[in-house]
């Protein structure tokens, strides 16, 4: 008996020692040894101490010389991006990209391909410009049941297969993620997203870990491997920006008095957790003001007080959930007598019921905050082209036209001019001209500019200090300093008005001239007539007369 005893004792300290040499996910996906605590479930993942097929997925240290020779080319490294911070409860969404050795690219069917119009010193050889990895080649006369066989390795590093779905042969990578105690396994090619709800994920900033592998004849060959950092908040992320019409640097959080300034809210949300939630804005703009609620993502507010001011801005949303069951209180016992109905009624009180509330639905509450410093300063307001004048010049000395424009301001002195002369349109700049200038007391200043070519011009004038910018805008029409064109006008106009006056006394002399009779032979008389008949056929055309004005053309044949 104690012999019996003794050989199990064996068999069972021989167990004890294979399980503490067997290697584990944690061994091989996490970096440090940490002791094993109580965690929640992720959904759809498992435990880091299930062991792990070091035969099928083999482990290698980060100094190890295999990791220059397991890839074609180069070594392969792999970008782990994250859209963190993430309100608890919302998913987080993590992207595996691996970026492969120059010239090589993954093509449709999974295969790594040379580019061929790749340039890479030295140049690639003809021979090198093919497949450098055909993954599919040694398992395109199998099915998937014989691919899945015992004796096949398309299994995960835990020994569960792969799923069976279409395109499953043009996955050629298995990645193996791990954070928080727990793994996830899955096929893909060259980039893989996948997300995480986490309502299970405690609170703060965690390490997302990934390992990839790439198919192998009889094994898997490890290729890559990356880390990143994720968190899970109960504050929703939030961000304000902020625009103000004539701030000439709106990242240097300095605005300007007496302009409104238009606050936009941004909230971090990609998995659209927030989609269904009341969400409620409280504004404090720290210059006395007092809070402010809205609805609204947007709004605007004028300081007119300089001055250093701290905006807070809370946000709260109102989060609709499933209500959950709850079992009430079982009622006091009484001194009363018990009888059967009474039994009946107490134990129909163990069924579950709703939660009653006022909306008629249950939610949740979370709230961001945002908060920040702003300095308010005096700026330039407004800028206004009061006159334009220009220049005239000798014919000899007007290379360019020149133009004196006349501008104030209001608000605080400017510092610098710029001119921008653009087309009529104001769309195409031709010149840009930027100076200096010295305003003493007052802002008006005269600003002379020189054109090349006669034309309309729009005009955009910006005065500007070292916080704050103004704009005015002008159509001006240029004739090229000289008024040769001005008199070639007035001379076509005057001699259009001499033609014009010509065809009308011509008109009028035909009109009102007395009828008087020509004497005539015989001869002329019938060419005459014929002449007359014809001109008169012409006169009527472009000469049109009332009949009551020339009664004795009425009795010449041949007019009607």
């Amino acid at each position: 008996m104690s012999g019996v005893r003794r050989h199990l004792g064996i068999l069972l300290l021989a167990e004890v020692v294979l399980c503490a040499a067997a290697t584990r996910f944690q061994d091989v996906l996490s970096h440090e040894k940490t002791p094993v605590t109580p965690y929640k479930k992720i959904q759809g993942w498992s435990s880091d101490q299930n062991k792990w097929d070091e035969k099928l997925y083999p482990v290698w240290e980060e100094g190890d010389p295999r990791w220059k020779d397991c890839w074609k080319g180069g070594r392969v490294t792999a970008k782990l991006d994250t859209d963190s911070p993430a309100l608890v409860g919302s998913n987080v969404t993590f992207a595996v990209t691996l970026q492969f050795p120059k010239c090589q690219k993954e093509d449709n069917d999974g295969n790594i391909i040379y580019e061929r119009n790749c340039t890479q010193d030295p140049p690639a050889s003809q021979d090198q410009q093919v497949y450098v990895y055909n993954w599919t080649e040694w398992i395109d006369n199998c099915g998937w049941e014989n691919c899945t066989s015992n004796h096949s390795h398309n299994v995960f590093p835990d020994g569960r297969p792969f799923p069976h779905y279409p395109g499953w042969r043009r996955r050629n990578f298995v990645y193996v993620f791990h954070t928080f105690g727990q793994y996830h396994q899955t096929t893909g090619q060259s980039s893989v997203t996948f997300s995480v709800n986490t309502a299970n994920i405690t609170l703060g900033k965690h390490a997302m870990a990934v390992s990839i592998y790439r198919r192998g004849h009889s094994a898997y060959v490890p290729i890559a491997r990356a880390k990143a950092t994720y968190i899970i908040t109960d504050k929703i992320p939030v961000f304000v920006s902020m625009y103000q019409k004539h701030d000439r640097n709106i990242s240097d959080s300095i605005f300007i008095k007496d302009s409104p300034i238009t606050f936009d809210v941004k909230i971090h949300d990609p998995s659209y957790y927030l989609n269904n939630s009341a969400i409620s804005y409280k504004w404090n703009f720290g210059d006395g003001s007092g809070l402010f609620v809205a609805s609204s993502s947007t709004t605007s507010h004028t300081y007119t007080l300089q001055g250093n001011f701290t905006l807070n801005v809370t946000v709260q949303a109102i989060i609709p959930i499933p209500c959950r069951p709850v079992t009430p209180t079982a009622p006091l016992p009484t001194s009363a007598v018990t009888t059967g109905a009474s039994s009946n009624l107490e134990s129909s009180t163990t069924v579950e019921s709703m939660e009653d509330n006022p909306d008629g639905g249950c939610h949740i509450y979370r709230n961001g905050y945002y908060r920040t410093g702003i300095s308010v300063v005096e700026g330039i307001l407004e800028v206004n082209i009061i006159q334009m004048t220009s220049i005239q010049m000798t014919e000899s000395q007007a290379e360019n036209s020149l133009v004196d424009f006349v501008v104030t301001c209001q608000g605080s002195l400017p510092t610098d001019v710029c001119t921008v002369v653009s087309d009529p349109t104001c769309q195409v700049s031709k010149s840009v001209v930027c100076d200096p200038i010295v305003v003493a007391d007052e802002c008006l200043l005269t600003i002379r500019r020189a054109f090349e070519e006669p034309g309309t011009y729009c005009i955009n004038i910006t005065l500007g200090d070292d916080t704050s910018q103004a704009l005015a805008s002008a159509l001006i029409s240029v004739n090229g300093g000289s008024s040769s064109g001005t008199t070639e006008g007035v001379f076509i106009f005057l001699g259009l008005l001499a033609v014009f006056a010509a065809i009308g006394a011509f008109v009028l002399y035909k009109r009102y001239k007395q009828y008087k009779p020509i004497e005539r032979s015989a001869g002329q008389a019938e060419n005459q007539e014929g002449l007359t008949a014809y001109f008169s056929n012409f006169k009527a055309i472009f000469f049109p007369t009332s009949t009551e004005r020339n009664p004795l053309l009425k009795s010449k044949p041949g007019i009607v």
